[in-house]
């Protein structure tokens, strides 16, 4: 399997897709503007204690106040307390290497009671554990901690933990051993998967490297106030490489040449063999739509899903959980008997939907209602495939087998907003409105449109975005087609593009430095 990123670098948001063997596996949208991430470490202030929950709304600068468990608090919540108030009050100029000094303070009870720990307007640091989603504010934690590759840094720690994902136990003890040895006091280690067979001097660089990030975090917190932001995550790009990137992957393609530069250096930190994987695409044509992601997007985020033979999926949200029924649709019509045709749609409805889950990552509790299959030695199949194909999924799930009713239910880690796609488009005739317009030929209206900015905006080149299908009939004819016809018309430098993203009648005017060319409004045919 050949695992390859592409990255959509636009003014107001970044998409990234992950393909596996040419197909979308995951999709993540983010707008520039947000401004909460998962690892993001924040001085806030204790706004209100809710006894009944055991838990406490903190400041941390969102319209909605962040909301912290007593069991988030961390064991060590006593020492990182006391600690951060030394920083603050400026009575530590060294800060990573007085924490090595640092006595830690006795752990806080399990069963214990917010208003023990916390009083209102106290300044506390935290760190984001979940993104705000739907009307909730950020989730926080005070277990701070510092990812890396192949480490996590965990202050006001001395446990040293390896990832349950390594099998062999030769090679936790190896690991174990050989970060106690590297590790400075009071301060803890989870090893992540990607260590495995990793030799010393790379997860010694990259602990120093966490180290200083966590002198960094400190140093900012000796001026910081309540709420301020003391650490930020890195690019989304960058976390998601540091995630998943691995020897499988082929190609990692963007269109930024910033992001191809921030890239590019992470990959020749971490994989200096790979960085040639890393290219700078420069096609006029949106990368998307070259890679064949916008059409992937666009049938795999409807309510319905079709996948092999006909059969479908249905995928309805709620507050609470998600539904996914499968469909046999025309497969009722197979020569195969009852049993066998409702196994084999079941067993490519599991592939589908453990696609669907990382696609849209899903995230809470989801119900799938599989076709009935009356001999339980079929119910395992569905079972043990669905966790199969679900073994590539980063996020914590778990699944149980299948009811008699042919019900499967799955939980599955969210820590961030479920992706949401709108794939309907408006109306082509009445444009939404239910009304229906005189008939008026598309051409005619964009040949208007040309002629407007030639001899009004006095525009010299340009290009024009349309659907593909319009495209394909504007350029129908060669040296007779309507595109040459308007370019000997108007002497103009006229470019038609295809857009798969556009609906039909969309269209839309670029100009040579690559943005929309405003058409005011009392120009526009009615």
């Amino acid at each position: 399997m050949t695992t390859e990123i592409v990255i959509d670098v636009q003014p107001k948001e970044v998409s990234i897709a992950i393909l596996e063997d040419k197909n979308l596996v995951e999709f993540q949208q983010e707008s520039n503007n947000i401004s909460f991430s998962v690892g993001d470490i924040y001085l806030g202030r204790v706004h209100k204690l809710m006894p009944g929950l055991n838990a406490a709304f903190i400041d941390v600068g969102y319209e909605k106040d962040a909301f912290l468990h007593y069991l988030d608090l961390g064991t060590q919540f006593n020492s990182l307390n006391a600690y951060s108030k030394s920083i603050l009050a400026g009575k530590n100029k060294q800060q990573q290497q007085q924490l090595s000094k640092f006595h830690l303070l006795p752990e806080i009870p399990k069963e214990g009671t917010i208003s023990d720990i916390l009083k209102p307007g106290q300044d506390i640091l935290v760190q984001i554990a979940k993104e705000p989603i739907s009307t909730k504010g950020p989730r926080l934690t005070s277990e701070i901690s510092i990812a890396g590759r192949f480490l996590v840094l965990m202050p006001f720690s001395d446990k040293i933990s390896v990832s349950t994902k390594i099998k062999s136990a030769e090679e936790r003890v190896r690991l174990k051993q050989l970060l106690q040895s590297i590790t400075p006091r009071n301060f803890g280690v989870i090893v992540r998967t990607v260590a495995e067979g990793k030799k010393v001097a790379e997860l010694d660089t990259e602990l120093k490297v966490l180290l200083k990030r966590w002198d960094e975090v400190m140093i900012k917190l000796v001026k910081a106030k309540a709420p301020s932001l003391i650490f930020e995550e890195t690019s989304r790009t960058v976390v998601i490489l540091r995630d998943i990137l691995n020897a499988s992957f082929e190609h990692i393609h963007v269109n930024s040449p910033q992001a191809y530069e921030e890239i590019r250096d992470y990959v020749q930190l971490i994989m200096p063999e790979k960085v040639d994987i890393v290219k700078l695409y420069k096609d006029k044509l949106p990368i998307f739509d070259t890679f064949n992601v916008t059409r992937q997007i666009k049938s795999s985020f409807g309510k319905t899903v079709s996948f092999k033979s006909g059969a479908y999926l249905i995928i309805e949200h709620t507050e609470a959980l998600h539904v996914i029924d499968v469909n046999s649709g025309n497969r009722s019509k197979s020569d195969k008997g009852q049993e066998d045709n409702a196994l084999e749609v079941n067993l490519h409805a599991a592939d589908e939907v453990a696609r669907q889950l990382r696609l849209r990552d899903m995230g809470g509790i989801i119900v799938v209602d599989f076709i009935d299959l009356q001999e339980g030695e079929n119910r395992q199949k569905v079972y043990d495939r669905l966790r199969e194909k679900m073994q590539h999924d980063r996020a914590k799930h778990n699944i149980l087998p299948l009811s008699k009713f042919g019900l499967m239910q799955i939980t599955r880690q969210r820590v961030r907003p479920q992706t949401y796609i709108e794939t309907s488009e408006t109306c082509p005739t009445c444009f939404g409105k239910g009304q229906i317009m005189p008939s008026l030929l598309f051409t005619d209206k964009l040949e208007s449109k040309i002629d407007y900015l030639v001899n009004k905006m006095k525009v010299k080149k340009c290009t024009l975005r349309v659907h593909p299908y319009v495209a394909a009939y504007i350029k129908k004819g060669g040296v007779f087609s309507l595109e040459a016809k308007w370019r000997l018309k108007f002497s103009l430098g006229l470019k038609v593009m295809p857009i798969q993203k556009l609906t039909y009648l969309e269209y839309h005017f670029i100009d040579q430095k690559g943005e929309e060319i405003d058409m005011k409004e009392e120009h526009e045919i009615k």
